[in-house]
């Protein structure tokens, strides 16, 4: 599956910012198959799982929060950039590795006690994930997992999110 993977990422170097090589999935989604394969590896440890909420983060998340939670029969659940979401909502202000962001999530997305899957594209260096965390830890769900279509290791992003059960598919 990484080789898959990682033989349709395109790789845009200084973007958003000079010395960064922007890892582009849009090659990856838009072939169909692959996309499917994808979603079927994301899925497969949570098939029996009983997940209530799959979170997808804004935006690229969303791409593979939506059928992977359709896939296991969860429900889909939305973490966004500041003053995206209409109802009251948590935030949270983070770092990331070209800037700082604040993102958000509506206050009843997650009720106590629900099973929680968080999805996202890429693992940097971790700050989205980390608020993304304590936005969930604070509505008082329980995150069984946290998963990654890819993962820049150099960036070191899971020793932010340290006794989690993390996965990615493919790593740089």
């Amino acid at each position: 599956m990484e080789d898959l993977i990682k033989s349709k990422i395109r790789e845009i170097p200084d973007w958003p910012k000079k010395g960064v090589r922007f890892k582009d999935i849009t090659p990856l989604i838009e072939d169909k198959d692959i996309l499917k394969k994808i979603i079927d590896e994301l899925a497969l440890p949570y098939l029996d799982r009983k997940i209530d909420k799959v979170v997808g983060i804004d935006a690229r998340g969303f791409i593979l929060a939506a059928p992977l939670a359709y896939r296991i029969g969860a429900g889909l659940a939305i973490v966004r950039k500041k003053g995206k979401l209409p109802f009251r909502t948590i935030s949270k202000e983070y770092a990331l590795e070209y800037g700082s962001n604040t993102i958000e999530m509506h206050e009843d997305s997650i009720y106590q006690g629900e099973k929680v899957l968080i999805i996202d594209d890429v693992l940097a260096t971790g700050g989205t994930m980390e608020a993304t965390v304590e936005l969930i830890n604070q509505l008082k769900g329980e995150i069984v997992g946290i998963d990654f279509l890819i993962e820049l290791i150099s960036l070191n992003g899971r020793g932010k999110l340290k006794g989690y059960n993390i996965r990615s598919l493919a790593k740089y």
